[in-house]
């Protein structure tokens, strides 16, 4: 009896990755990639495209082999990537309006919450640390500018 492909969310996502992958490599490619001792702008990007392909194709035939299909999110976990996915879509949305720092902060704290983070303190200095290290990351050390926002 032969056996039935069937294209599974984990498969489909695997042939996701490859084909980001081989996207990247193209660009690449096109930005230029010079030597070793003189690298263009695509040397870096290479590399990563090469390892995206590499265990992204790894990974998909590994679960192509598998033939197993399991459910991709277990019994009453929708709600919570539902919630976690309005996060983002607000985070990306309000950043412009509060800025990168306080959005990150409010951000962080509803992703601790979404995902059963006990208590208040505990969110509260995630949410904290995490902000605190982000504009230390980006506007103090690497003299990034983030999205200020009107408060900002």
């Amino acid at each position: 009896m032969k056996k039935v492909l069937r294209i599974s969310p984990e498969l489909f996502f695997d042939l996701l990755i490859i084909v980001l992958g081989v996207v990247i490599l193209v660009v690449s490619v096109r930005d230029g990639l010079g030597s070793f001792s003189r690298p263009g702008t695509g040397m870096y990007p290479l590399f990563i495209a090469l390892s995206i392909l590499v265990f992204g194709g790894i990974t998909f035939v590994k679960q192509l082999l598998s033939g197993e299909t399991k459910r991709v999110f277990a019994e009453g976990t929708m709600g919570t990537f539902y919630m976690m996915l309005a996060t983002f879509a607000l985070w990306i949305l309000i950043m412009p309006l509060f800025g990168y720092v306080i959005i990150t902060f409010l951000a962080t704290y509803a992703f601790s919450k979404v995902m059963k983070l006990e208590g208040w303190v505990k969110p509260l200095g995630l949410s904290a640390g995490t902000a605190v290290f982000i504009y230390l990351l980006f506007d103090y050390w690497l003299y990034i500018d983030l999205p200020r926002g009107l408060l900002g």
